[in-house]
């Protein structure tokens, strides 16, 4: 079996292909505001160092948020695309578990995303046990959340985030989220969409003047 990751839910792209329980090629990518003009051009180059076409490919699995709202869209439409357009199976995870996966101790693991304004996206993980389900977050309840735990943990952030806690760089272990992740149930390309976990600047502010 082939798969591969997109992940576009940072200034980062970072993508692989996984074959047969090997990681074949990978990107990881400092992109900014090139990411939605370089993406597609990126991972076509990746298939080519790994000598594979795309419809090698057995499953994509992509992350849908939370995140860049630009970049998060740029992912899953090329995801959606390219499902759609061969027939690949295609699931969803989120960028908060392949933080958490991509950290190898045995810590109770607290993902975060700097989402501006005293808020973060954040979880908490136990191995497979959700503390903390994915959310947009004071930092203060989140606080509030980590003072109840009675485990060792650590933060695993890229983002500079003030918080009195020591931090771990976040490093995707593209391997390692595939094989956690390859057997999730496939979903229908066509309901494969951002998960922000917040509203948009548009939408707050239409809220705001209703």
């Amino acid at each position: 079996m082939r798969y591969l990751y997109i992940d576009t839910s940072s200034s980062f792209l970072y993508s692989g292909i996984v074959s047969e329980g090997k990681l074949v090629a990978s990107i990881t990518e400092q992109m900014d505001n090139d990411l939605s003009r370089i993406t597609l051009k990126k991972i076509s180059e990746m298939f080519d160092e790994a000598n594979l076409k795309p419809n090698d490919i057995d499953k994509i699995i992509v992350v849908n948020g939370p995140g860049s709202f630009t970049g998060i869209r740029v992912g899953i439409t090329i995801a959606k695309t390219y499902a759609w357009g061969l027939n690949k199976d295609i699931t969803k995870i989120s960028s908060l578990e392949a933080m958490a996966t991509s950290v190898n101790n045995d810590k109770v693991k607290i993902p975060l995303l700097d989402a501006r304004r005293n808020y973060v996206y954040s979880a908490i993980y136990d191995n497979d046990n959700v503390i903390l389900k994915d959310c947009h977050i004071k930092l203060d309840d989140l606080f509030e959340e980590i003072n109840k735990l009675s485990k060792d943990f650590c933060i695993i952030t890229n983002d500079e985030i003030d918080i009195p806690y020591e931090k771990v760089e976040y490093k995707p272990d593209i391997l390692k989220i595939v094989e956690k992740y390859k057997d999730r149930e496939k979903i229908n390309p066509h309901v494969v969409n951002p998960d922000y976990l917040k509203l948009t600047e548009a939408e707050e502010k239409k809220n705001n003047n209703d």
